[in-house]
């Protein structure tokens, strides 16, 4: 008869955490300076909004 092949999903599996590793492996430098950038940007506008959040309670 004709038997299943039960390695095949664990290979596709383990096929595409390599593909994906490899794709943050190649892009790392970019997603590490666009994670800093809006860390940046999420900084700021907090700090913005605390200070108008200040200016409105002592004004």
């Amino acid at each position: 008869m004709h038997e299943s092949n039960r390695t095949a999903p664990a290979a596709q599996a383990l096929g595409r955490f390599h593909r994906a590793s490899a794709w943050i492996r190649r892009r790392r430098k970019a997603l590490i300076s666009s994670a800093l950038r809006g860390a940046a940007y999420s900084f700021g506008t907090g700090a913005i909004g605390l200070i108008f959040w200040w200016l409105r309670q002592y004004l």
